[in-house]
């Protein structure tokens, strides 16, 4: 698997990261970083603590990630729980939870594969 077919994989935009990293090398490099960020565990359990300023402080964290690594699909998602959590409407980010949940596993699974066939 390419980091090209990487990011197909995770429903995120490759010429977009590469025009702003400028080098294929600084993108292999930060993806490979992703998956110690701790943004959405910790958004995963401060939701569930129900301490909804520290579940904005990691959405809008992973949403920042996603955005700097181009992770169009994830980015998408972690706005729309920002958004919510800003707004203070807990209920409606508790739902859009499972969508940013799907969407991160899916980017963190396109991620392993990547990282497994390229060791």
């Amino acid at each position: 698997m390419t980091i090209q077919e990487c990011y197909a994989a995770l429903g995120g935009d490759y010429e977009e990261v590469l025009g702003r990293l400028y080098s294929e090398a600084l993108v292999k490099k930060f993806v490979g970083k992703f998956l110690a960020d701790q943004s959405f565990s910790s958004l995963e359990s401060t939701l569930k603590a129900k301490n909804y300023e520290e579940a904005f402080r990691a959405a809008h964290t992973l949403k920042g990630v996603s955005q700097n690594l181009s992770f169009t699909k994830l980015y998408q998602s972690s706005h729309e729980i920002t958004e919510a959590l800003r707004t203070k409407n807990y209920d409606q980010a508790l739902q859009l939870f499972s969508t940013v949940e799907a969407d991160y596993l899916q980017t963190a699974g396109a991620i392993q594969a990547y990282q497994a066939e390229n060791q």
